[in-house]
């Protein structure tokens, strides 16, 4: 059973009144690997309850970000935009996870959050902290490559996909700074900007900045599988 983080949105749209929201290939991607997905709504005081009934958790990502002051940053970018209950929920989960020892994958947002909850940092805004960035909110549709990643030697994503290279999606503004005092960094896109962490003190404890339900690669699919599998250990 795997917990998967919803997003929220205003009225508007699909209702006049607020309400989550998550993309399909998020639970079929899960489904596919033998997992049962389940919604995790924003409460940060539930987050022991649903912990005691998943086995695994996925922090999905979004088009918001972590709040500064969480990675001790007093100033906040233009650009940077909040949903505080999420993130509040959000951070509940990961470290209660994380504390059980439970499989945790963060992607895109996710990992950056995961990043703040391993004691990291994050880059508010690429194209102003980055010299001569990569296009990281690519223009093609998501289920397209935008450009590649370059997966370090002796990381666990590395045995998980099984070269040193892949093509992913990018659909992000800010990326993990530093990702922590134990953490490590297991892949980077060709500007060096962080696009995978993972943290070896847990069984498995791991975020892709890209979007590997979309199974661009046979790699994005062996994430989901050794997420799963992982859980039976």
């Amino acid at each position: 059973m795997i917990g998967v983080t919803l997003d929220v949105e205003l009225p508007g749209g699909y209702s006049k009144y607020p309400w989550y929201a998550l993309r399909q290939n998020y639970a079929e991607a899960i489904v596919a690997a033998g997992g049962l997905p389940v919604a995790l709504p924003h409460d940060p005081g539930l987050a022991d309850a649903y912990l005691d009934r998943i086995d695994a958790l996925v922090v999905t990502g979004g088009a918001f970000d972590v709040d500064p002051s969480l990675y001790g940053d007093a100033d906040r970018h233009a650009t940077v935009t909040l949903k505080q209950g999420r993130t509040a929920t959000e951070l509940a989960l990961t470290n209660g996870a994380l504390a059980r020892d439970m499989p945790v994958l963060g992607i895109c947002g996710g990992e950056q959050l995961l990043a703040v909850a391993l004691g990291g940092a994050l880059i508010q805004h690429i194209p102003d902290a980055v010299a001569d960035a990569l296009e990281h909110e690519q223009r093609n549709p998501r289920h397209e490559a935008g450009h590649a990643v370059m997966i370090h030697p002796g990381t666990l994503l590395r045995r998980i996909v099984g070269s040193a290279e892949m093509r992913v999606n990018s659909s992000h503004h800010q990326a993990v700074l530093h990702p922590g005092e134990h953490a490590v960094v297991n892949a980077v896109a060709p500007d060096f900007v962080i696009e995978g962490i993972e943290d070896t003190r847990f069984r498995f404890c791991l975020g892709v900045q890209w979007h590997p339900e979309f199974f661009i690669e046979p790699g994005d699919r062996r994430i989901f599988d050794t997420l799963i599998a992982a859980c039976a250990r």
